[in-house]
């Protein structure tokens, strides 16, 4: 399945003045990239994937819907996957959108 270019899009808007933005096709969406380090990204399989800081990351899977991603059966700890229902807003996907850009501009940019 291919990400959802309307969902792509709508995050985009919210990024978009971002300083040090890119988009890169990864883990089969489109990802959102701070400084090269991924914020958030249109999921191939629906909804979104999130990066947060870890302890958060265990504190929004215990207070939202968010849960977290595996990749080859195993969580991602500080990586979260929120459904469509759950950015079907606009305020609920900044909320989202929010968390991933403030975590991946506070990391150090990656060397290109």
């Amino acid at each position: 399945m291919a990400y959802d270019e309307v969902l792509a899009a709508r995050i985009r808007d919210l990024v978009g003045g971002e300083p040090l933005l890119t988009e890169q096709r990864m883990f089969g969406g489109l990802a959102f990239l701070i400084g090269g380090n991924m914020a958030v990204a249109a999921s191939s399989t629906g909804g979104i994937l999130v990066r947060v800081d870890r302890d958060e990351g265990e504190r929004l899977v215990a207070t939202t819907p968010a849960y977290p991603m595996e990749m080859r059966g195993r969580e991602m700890s500080g990586w979260l996957r929120v459904e469509p229902a759950d950015v079907a807003s606009d305020a609920a996907l900044a909320e989202w959108v929010r968390r991933g850009v403030t975590f991946a501009s506070a990391l150090p940019p990656k060397q290109p």
